[in-house]
């Protein structure tokens, strides 16, 4: 069994404010996130290992950004995002 027999996909967008390490300046940034829902007729063919795996599984985001892109026109550097989160629970 595979994450994409579980789990529908859908691209995101968010924004979220970040200051440049370099400049110090703080913008708003979107930031792309891919988003796992579990879907909601579960795989016909399935063990009973595999359905219980279904059953604790849950709904959650993975971070698809890890770099971006100063906005200040003087600047421009890119800088990595300075949550260590990159995978968050729904």
């Amino acid at each position: 069994m595979q994450e994409k027999d579980i789990f529908d996909e859908k691209q995101e967008t968010k924004r979220a404010n970040y200051a440049c390490p370099h400049c110090r300046e703080r913008d708003d940034y979107d930031v792309r996130w891919l988003k796992r829902t579990k879907k909601r007729n579960s795989p016909r063919n399935l063990n009973e290992q595999d359905r219980r795996q279904l059953d604790k599984s849950r709904d959650y985001m993975v971070r698809v950004d890890d770099v971006l892109m100063c906005r200040n026109i003087r600047c421009r550097k890119r800088f990595d995002i300075p949550s260590s989160q990159s995978i968050v629970f729904i």
